[in-house]
């Protein structure tokens, strides 16, 4: 296997070194935004940094980064633009900028919205460009560029801008470019297009001719751009040396064709006319896709060309496609075949009398077709409207080669999508986990393109979306995968032995050398598949190790995931692993496989099942695990040995991996999906054209009707209270209904439940599910088993009420004894008296009823006797009435619980009651998506039923986890019950954290299913009134919402009305220089840290607290982990076992603070080259929105303040002085208010200051000596 090269990762430019660039002293003097005399626009200033500063450089990632962080685009380039001035250095530097801002992953359209009215003329040069001959004026790099531009406008759609000037492509004119034949077919096919095409024909007719012409040009773009593709991929030679530019164009261009293939509203026309192209047949017989190389990942996008060529979808109508539907495409299509060849060519006899099932696979057709000429293949394909007639006469141009692929492919029998998935191996393979195309490192740039799915803004089916959310879970999965098992094996240290075999000169927590390994059952296949129902093995290794690593290993539990590994090092004894250099070849790995775990073997070599018995114990140090392997996998690996002679995996293991359990929850995700895949996914028709991105979302009914309601919570505005309330009026108004309530951790889950708990609900009707119960603050179970619990020791209380009010009555018997026999009393004994009673005491004709007479006639006075006494006041019929009644309730409530009860008597064992507690008691259900997911088989099962769903923390849940939830039922009568979907989220704040960064910014997988349905026009209920923050705190933010403001008590109560002890500003912006001549520094990759501001950062708090502030009531945040880690240890040097300071609540990431609050936060940004990932605005938006009373931020200034996302923000920021003020003889808590001046003069602290000294005295004179 070949070993990847590493990629270099991007360095960004250094402050100094931004301010030293020739870019930037044009941006002081032409554009920056800071600059109040700018000089007159000059177009050169544009001719000339296009040609010294990015061609030059060949697009180089570093400058292209500098021009568009300094607001080249937005106050240079599209301000200026007109035109006149469409220079090819003008149109490809504004294409550059766009580009780098979809990189980076910032807003790219804002600027052109705000200035639309150029954007026509702008977008009609650039597709003029994208098809100028590649020796010209544009260059293949540059036609690249324009390539992605036009990739990132088709993936715009929702951009009305854009969505105006792209239709105009790819609408049904576009049919022009097809061969007049093919047209004719189509439209013969759909008679309804025949009249829209003859409407298009007259309105073309009374065009005038220049506007004509041009339409003609936009509607041919996409043929002409194929054939230009061509005409670049027909140059590139199968050995002699070829040039990336040539390759990457290639890709790029396969790209945009997937993309296009990808979104139903560019599919529609363009599907026609890709396929009237051949394109796919051109690529697959090109030279490139033989270059082992250089084609490899140009090979794995055409194979998701293909595969969406072929999707099982009506371009026309946009259904998906059945299995007998695409069945019944197959056959007309070689029927069609087979009458052409009967009625016009005799030498296809054979071909034309034969079954479909004997011909239509590759071996055959190339059989029949193959010995027939270049020119009878060519009116084959003419007779079947692929290609143009051939003259009579003429040899045909094109080569058998081709005419024999084009009519194969065609006709072949393809194996259906569902089949396809159904063989896919869910563990990954070293081939996939160590190819760069499809699982990139760490380092990823966003530079080249991947062979990876995306998730847009709109999917073709539901088979799509699950297909696309399945491949990059997959995908994302194999990432952590690769990561465990490169630090795993690195730290068992594999070498080469004197005798060629392998010695462990290290040890690894999470893996163990394999004694034995045996295959010991594979069951033989279902009916209809030819893979193994199952496949077992058995595992030996010797735990040898300490105490609790051994009680990890035997605590491996049923379903648990581990890998097994080969390794055959070529390093001899004692030579050291460097992280630098590439894995695979250092330890010299061979294969990895997946199993799942069965159990471990016991002394007599059964499985030792889960359960509340004790594990035996067993002796010595050797543990047999029987595992279960992939039986795809195996079957793929045995026909591989078999058929080409290759090695038994099976018998090369000599690692077993295990991962740690919270990571390692993905096979069982991906079998959920799966088998969501093969089941008719009924999902209500309410939403179904909105989870894929079409129909009109404002038709979506809302709040307590059915449908679905999207709640927008802007932080501090009671997201959590609001979902109570609705829980709340759902369960008192619908009472049959029942309410699944999701949330994307087990914390906000517990918040969750615990005010609902404090609500008026019978807490019988509630149930939490998964392992996050036990943190619930409440003595109460609300686990399966402990709702159990509760019902069975309720039931004894309330016969025990039986039977007191059996003996008030003076009922003989025993009618307590069971739920049974006390239902028959309430029926035949308290209900017969009741009615007597009502008899008595109701209103006869017009005769006033004595008020006496009810309290005389009330049979159940000494039942009541321990209530307060006199149960009647007598004042008046109605309030006695009531009263009398109210007591009746009281007791009818008692036999309807014990009804409800009595499935508890029936049902043995704790099993089977707390299933039927699930299925048929609880009315509320709560669970992480996670636990969704990982359980969505066995609720199936069981026959779990919902009719609300309300998710909560709804914008940082993974598209498919948020979708899972929906079919944790099977659906009644066809249709699904869900009636209600309620999601309560803020697409304002940070998405779901992805740790892959291709997967995070080329496939899009960060995208939560709120955010897109906030993007595709969904109407929300938006929250505006914050009750978090000081309003001065909240004007950082809320700037990023509709209308957020605050509620009145953040102006009326004292602390928002108090000023901060000890300092001068509610809010400061701090500028930290180098210290000690260092800023960031970067000790592993992406471990960014900065001492400078750590040690400010810790001092401040020290500060704080011996003014007298709780330490619990300050967090200290930061934008990255290594800084994380640093403040850590400061604190644990300076102060953190002074009992006068002691440590923050927290010292954490602006990530991991998400959804939490504290009165005082200081916040370190870090970096002083760049940005980084602070520029995405959603995390700007969480690290301004935590703190209560008072936010302090360090950070490089001059870095932050020119960046234009962060505007909004940071011109508040930069507007109060940028040295700390702090007033050091105000003790903490003041009677000082806020902007009313102070009572000693504020002493500014600067930067280089040295770290606070012990106790406070030290502290004061530092602080004096600083000033």
């Amino acid at each position: 296997m070949a070993t990847p090269a590493q990629p270099k990762k991007i360095v960004a430019p250094t402050v100094s070194q931004i301010n030293a660039e020739f870019v930037t002293q044009l941006a002081c003097k032409y554009w920056a935004p800071h600059i109040k005399k700018k000089s007159p626009f000059d177009i050169k200033v544009i001719e000339e940094i296009y040609e010294k500063e990015i061609v030059k450089s060949r697009f180089a990632i570093r400058k292209i980064m500098l021009l568009e962080f300094s607001q080249y685009l937005e106050n240079y380039l599209w301000m200026n633009y007109s035109p006149e001035m469409s220079s090819k250095a003008y149109l490809m530097s504004i294409c550059c900028m766009v580009n780098e801002k979809f990189r980076e992953n910032v807003p790219a359209w804002e600027t052109f919205k705000k200035k639309p009215d150029h954007f026509p003329f702008f977008f009609k040069c650039i597709l003029t460009a994208a098809l100028a001959e590649t020796d010209g004026e544009f260059s293949l790099h540059e036609q690249t560029v324009l390539l992605l531009f036009l990739d990132h406008c088709f993936n715009s759609l929702e951009v009305d801008l854009i969505r105006s000037q792209v239709q105009q492509l790819i609408s049904l004119p576009m049919w022009m470019g097809l061969q007049p034949a093919r047209l004719e077919l189509e439209l013969k096919k759909t008679p309804k297009l025949r009249k829209f095409w003859n409407l298009i024909k007259k309105n073309d007719e009374k065009m005038d001719p220049e506007i004509r012409e041009q339409a003609y040009q936009e509607r041919r773009f996409l043929s002409q751009l194929i054939q230009k593709f061509i005409s670049v991929l027909k140059s590139v030679p199968l050995s002699e040396p070829v040039t990336m530019d040539k390759v990457h164009y290639c890709e790029r261009f396969i790209e945009l064709m997937i993309d296009l293939e990808a979104l139903l509203p560019t599919r529609r026309w363009f599907n026609t006319i890709l396929d009237d192209s051949h394109l796919l047949v051109h690529c697959y017989l090109s030279n490139l896709v033989h270059r082992e190389e250089d084609g490899h990942l140009f090979s794995q996008l055409l194979d998701m060309l293909k595969f969406y060529t072929g999707f099982e979808i009506n371009d026309q109508t946009g259904n998906a496609l059945t299995e007998n539907e695409m069945t019944t495409i197959h056959y007309d299509r070689i029927t069609s075949l087979q009458r052409a060849a009967f009625a016009h060519f005799p030498e296809l006899y054979d071909f034309a009398l034969s079954n479909v099932a004997e011909v239509d696979t590759r071996e055959s057709l190339v059989k029949f077709f193959g010995p027939l000429s270049s020119n009878t293949l060519h009116e084959v394909a003419s007779y079947l409207c692929l290609l143009p007639t051939l003259p009579k006469n003429e040899d045909t141009s094109f080569d058998k080669e081709f005419l024999l692929e084009l009519l194969v492919s065609r006709h072949e029998r393809r194996i259906s999508q569902i089949q396809q998935l159904n063989q896919m191996p869910l563990y990954p393979t070293e081939k996939i986990i160590w190819d760069e195309n499809i699982v990139p490192t760490e380092y990823y740039s966003g530079e080249g393109c991947l062979a990876l799915p995306k998730l847009n803004l709109q999917f073709l089916t539901l088979h799509d979306y699950l297909l696309r959310n399945f491949n990059l879970f997959r995908l994302e999965s194999t990432y952590e995968i690769r990561q465990d098992i490169e630090d795993s094996v690195s730290r068992m240290k594999p070498w080469q032995s004197e005798y060629g075999g392998v010695v462990f000169g290290g040890w690894a927590r999470m893996a163990q050398p394999i004694v034995a390994f045996t295959v010991v059952e594979v069951a033989k296949p279902n009916i209809g598949e030819n893979w193994p129902t199952r496949v077992r093995a058995d595992v030996t290794i010797n735990l040898n190790v300490r105490d609790h690593i051994k009680d990890e290993w035997e605590g491996l539990r049923k379903h648990d995931v581990c890998f097994l590994i080969t390794v055959r090092p070529t390093k001899p004894y004692g030579t050291k692993f460097d992280r630098r250099r590439p894995f695979i070849e250092q330890v010299g790995l061979v294969y990895v496989r997946g199993c799942e775990i069965q159990g471990m073997l016991d002394d007599k070599g059964r499985v030792i099942e889960d359960g509340p018995e004790p594990r035996p114990n067993l002796r010595g140090e050797s543990r047999t695990f029987r595992v279960f392997l992939d039986p795809n996998q195996y079957q793929q690996d045995m026909t591989n040995t078999i058929q080409n002679g290759a090695e038994d995996v099976y018998d090369t293991f000599n690692i077993i991996m295990r991962r740690k359990p919270k990571e390692n929850n993905f096979k069982a995700v991906l079998e959920t999906i799966r088998n969501l895949m093969n089941t008719d996914c009924v999902v209500p028709d309410w939403l179904h054209d909105i989870i894929l991105g079409y129909g009109d979302p404002k038709a979506i009914r809302a709040g307590m009707q059915p449908g679905l309601t999207m709640v927008v919570g802007p932080p501090g505005t009671g997201k959590t209270d609001v979902a109570v309330q609705i829980i709340s009026n759902i369960y008192h108004n619908f009472p049959e209904q029942r309410t699944l309530i999701v949330t994307h951790s087990n914390q906000a889950l517990n918040q969750l439940f615990e005010k609902i708990m404090a609500l008026d609900i019978d807490e019988r009707h509630l149930l939490r599910l998964g392992h996050g119960e036990e943190e619930l603050e409440t003595e109460k179970d609300f686990s399966r088993y402990g709702r159990v619990n509760y019902v069975l020791a309720r039931r004894i209380e309330l016969l025990e009420e039986v039977k007191r009010l059996q003996k008030s009555l003076g009922v003989p018997g025993d009618a307590s004894y069971t739920c049974e026999t006390a239902g028959y009393f309430f029926l035949y004994q308290v209900m017969s008296r009741w009615e007597e009673y009502i008899s008595k005491v109701k209103n006869k004709g017009s005769a006033l009823p004595d008020v006496t007479e009810i309290s005389t006639f009330f049979p159940f006075h000494e039942y009541f006797a321990n209530a307060p006494q006199p149960i009647f006041k007598g004042r008046s019929y109605e309030e006695d009435m009531e009263i009398a009644e109210g007591c009746f309730r009281h007791i009818k409530k008692i036999f309807t619980q014990l009804e409800e009860f009595r499935a508890s008597e029936l049902l043995r064992s704790g099993l089977d009651r707390s299933k039927y507690l699930l299925v048929k008691e609880a009315k509320i259900i709560a669970m992480t998506c996670t636990h969704a997911a990982l359980k969505r088989h066995d609720l199936v099962k069981l026959g779990f039923k919902y009719d609300n769903i309300l998710m909560e923390e709804a914008a940082q849940i993974l598209e498919i986890e948020t979708f899972i939830p929906l079919l944790l039922q099977n659906p009644q009568d066809g249709f699904s019950r869900l009636k209600r979907w309620i999601m309560i989220g803020d697409h304002h704040q940070l998405p779901p954290v992805i740790k892959n960064m291709a997967f995070q910014k080329y496939s899009n997988m960060e995208q939560s299913l709120f955010t897109r349905f906030v993007r595709v026009g969904v109407p929300t209920v938006d929250l505006d009134a914050q009750g978090r923050a000081r309003a001065s705190l909240c004007n950082l933010y809320n700037w990023r919402y509709k209308n957020l403001g605050n509620l009145p008590h953040v102006q009326l109560l004292p602390e928002f009305s108090t000023a901060n002890a000890g300092l001068l500003y509610d809010f400061q912006l701090i500028n930290v220089e180098d210290f000690q001549g260092v800023g960031e520094s970067e000790p592993n990759p992406y471990f960014y840290q900065n001492l400078g501001e750590a040690e400010y950062v810790v001092a401040l708090f020290m500060y704080m607290c011996l003014l007298g502030y709780p330490a619990d009531k300050i967090s200290i945040l930061t934008t990255y982990n290594g800084q994380k880690h640093l403040i850590r240890d400061i604190i644990n040097r300076r102060c953190g076992n002074n009992p006068l300071i002691g440590r923050p609540n927290k010292v954490t990431t602006v990530d991991r603070f998400q959804g939490q609050q504290n009165d005082y936060i200081l916040l370190s940004l870090v970096r002083t080259r760049a940005v980084g990932h602070l520029r995405d605005v959603r995390r700007l938006v969480v690290a301004m929105s935590r703190a209560r009373l008072g936010l302090y931020i360090f950070a490089r200034v001059s870095l932050f303040q020119n960046c234009f996302e962060l505007t909004p923000a940071f011109s508040q920021l930069t507007a109060r002085p940028l040295h700390l003020h702090i007033i050091p003889a105000e003790p903490f808590p003041t009677t000082r208010k806020v902007a009313f001046g102070f009572l000693l003069p504020p002493l500014s602290l600067f930067p280089h200051l040295p770290v606070f000294l012990l106790p406070s005295l030290s502290l004061r004179s530092s602080l004096h000596r600083g000033k």
